[in-house]
């Protein structure tokens, strides 16, 4: 790739693993400077209790070609966003990309439990992993974003805002939470509009995640394999395709023209013409309505 993002400084907010990472790595092979955020590092494990770790995924952008910095915060803790974002001004005097994608909550939602049986506590603490850390994030950032023309904010969810208006998301607080940053890209998109910097949501299709491959007993390598028993896997994408997504956005001279959008890295592949690290182009969300909803049989054929 161009080193077009060369000389640009993003924080990736929840970079440890899965989206976050690999948005971290597509800036990096494009030149920029990421500040990769996350709870997990060597010497200590988050709540997930997951062996990836933001120092490993500084090195990643790195060997990429950009230059990866590690910083141990819970997005969470006002004070410790903060200093972050004091850190950045410090050492770079600017930001022009700032990426929410923290999240961290996937053993905590319940697939069938309704709002009054799923435990409050845990349901409340997802609505604050999901929803308070991009406001903490946004609010001590956004200051210096707006210090030169041209910023962008992606905020990171699950499904577009016109699959999730029609569809209920596996349940109340998923639902609620996903629905919740695809309204506060929008919101920010309004206020950030007279100051020359940008505002999207962003949502890759079904994807492989470390914990995703986990799931179906697979790895990258032999991914397809798990269509044997998840036909409609065969749509699925890696990390690094939403990464292209992000990285693509960041490269644009005319990103305003996305402002306050609900996007997809399928959507913006058949725009920008990246690929996923196998070459094509999955395009999940219309295959979602028009193949797996409609209960037709798995086929990807015209949609990757």
């Amino acid at each position: 790739m161009d080193l077009d993002l060369a000389g640009k400084v993003a924080v990736v907010a929840g970079a440890t693993r899965g989206a976050g990472r690999q948005i971290a790595v597509q800036l990096g092979a494009r030149g920029a400077t990421v500040y990769a955020t996350g709870r997990s590092t060597r010497a200590h494990r988050s709540e997930m209790d997951r062996s990836e770790t933001i120092e490993e995924t500084a090195e990643l952008v790195t060997a990429a070609g950009g230059r990866g910095i590690a910083v141990q915060i819970d997005h969470l803790v006002a004070e410790q966003v903060r200093a972050l974002v004091e850190r950045v001004d410090a050492e770079q005097g600017c930001l022009d990309i700032l990426v929410n994608n923290i999240w961290g909550a996937e053993l905590l939602f319940s697939w069938d439990q309704k709002l009054w049986e799923h435990p409050l506590e845990t349901g409340l603490h997802i609505l604050r992993l999901a929803v308070d850390t991009h406001v903490i994030t946004s609010h001590f950032a956004l200051p210096l974003l707006i210090r030169r023309p041209g910023g962008l904010v992606v905020e990171m969810t699950d499904g577009t805002a016109e699959y999730n208006r029609t569809n209920y998301r596996v349940s109340f607080f998923y639902d609620l939470a996903k629905t919740s940053v695809l309204r506060m890209a929008f919101a920010q998109a309004q206020e950030l509009a007279s100051f020359g910097a940008t505002a999207v949501a962003l949502t890759p299709g079904w994807m492989r995640s470390e914990i995703m491959l986990e799931h179906f007993g697979v790895t990258e390598a032999n991914w397809y394999d798990a269509t044997a028993t998840e036909p409609h896997f065969a749509i699925s994408e890696s990390p690094a395709f939403v990464g292209r997504a992000v990285a693509a956005l960041a490269a644009d001279p005319d990103i305003a023209r996305w402002n306050g959008q609900s996007l997809s890295s399928g959507q913006l592949a058949q725009v920008y013409g990246f690929t996923d690290l196998d070459g094509s182009r999955p395009d999940c969300w219309r295959y979602l309505v028009e193949v797996q909803d409609a209960g037709k049989p798995a086929d990807v054929t015209g949609y990757r």
